[in-house]
């Protein structure tokens, strides 16, 4: 019998309020991460993907409207925890997160070696004197001299503290690390260098990774598979390789070909239009209005289709009969 994926996601589904109704930030989500695999989420400011991190680890604002669907990590469902037995369980046990603008996360005046130990003093209950040592490892593990350890934030680059933040979701070992535009203040060679610890991470530890990002050229360095998001629902789901040279989507298409590349001689296309609102979402294809596909069923909304093996669609471009 085969092992369930390392996390399983159904119907994930998270909604905010608002004045005057709701926003559907998060709506109807399914996708899986394998054990030593990395998933890649594109999409555009707005989309929902942030809102997506903070519905698997549970790190909710106060005007949430509903938060559903099914979290599976192991086989075994999550959803009905106690925030208690989540703490202990899974956030930062068997899964951790580096929030977007992560390197204003530090706190100023508590040194970087006491903020990376924490998370084993408070989910762990290890010493200090243990925790410490732990800490100097995981330091090492991202790139980071033990001798920073005594250091406080303002003292280190930005690249620096993006690398700490990273120790701190590395240090209790788990399963899978969330990261959320985790190098998207940064410059070009601190990119480069972090994206190339993280495989070195991923292949050493048999990490996992979900990395969410707008950022196209960076996210292919890491990926092994990709989901795009639009407005709130996963519209393309398919290996790295099928995603970046031959994507299926409407939208997949169009993103690909706003992407500059070395040695191109056309000029790199824009999407007209703007995304929907996910307080108001239209009824049928979200993506409609802004798709020179678009005809007459798009009006309905389409389910996930299946076009080549390992690649999940939602359009009816690809449903069975296509136009038909």
């Amino acid at each position: 019998m085969s092992r369930p994926p390392l996390l399983r996601v159904r119907d994930l589904q998270l909604q905010y309020r608002i004045r005057g109704g709701t926003v559907r930030a998060v709506d109807g989500i399914d996708f899986d991460v394998g054990r030593n695999e990395a998933l890649v989420i594109l999409g555009e400011s707005g989309c929902g993907k942030s809102s997506l991190a903070k519905a698997l680890l549970r790190v909710l604002p106060r005007n949430v409207h509903h938060f559903g669907g099914s979290v599976q990590v192991d086989g075994v469902e999550t959803m009905h925890y106690s925030e208690e037995l989540f703490r202990r369980e899974v956030r930062w046990q068997r899964i951790s997160l580096v929030m977007q603008a992560a390197m204003n996360a530090l706190n100023p005046v508590v040194r970087v070696g006491e903020q990376v130990a924490e998370p084993l003093r408070t989910h762990l209950g290890w010493s200090k004197q243990v925790a410490t040592k732990r800490a100097r490892e995981a330091f090492d593990l991202v790139g980071v001299s033990g001798d920073f350890l005594e250091r406080y934030p303002f003292e280190l680059s930005g690249g620096m503290r993006q690398r700490v933040v990273l120790a701190m979701a590395l240090v209790t070992e788990p399963d899978l690390v969330i990261m959320d535009e985790p190098t998207s203040a940064l410059d070009v060679l601190t990119q480069a260098s972090i994206m190339n610890r993280l495989k070195r991470i991923k292949r050493e530890l048999d990490t996992s990774f979900i990395l969410i990002t707008h950022d196209v050229a960076t996210s292919s360095e890491l990926a092994d598979r990709v989901a795009l998001m639009y407005a709130g629902q996963i519209v393309e789901l398919a290996d790295a390789r099928s995603f970046f040279s031959d994507p299926a989507h409407p939208y997949s298409q169009m993103l690909m070909a706003s992407v500059p590349r070395l040695h191109q001689r056309e000029r790199p296309e824009h999407i007209p239009g703007e995304p929907p609102s996910l307080a108001d979402p239209p009824a049928g294809c979200r993506f409609a209005d802004r798709c020179p596909s678009r005809f007459d069923k798009c009006r309905q909304a389409p389910g996930m289709y299946e076009p080549n093996e390992g690649q999940q669609v939602r359009c009816w471009l690809h449903a069975a009969g296509g136009r038909s």
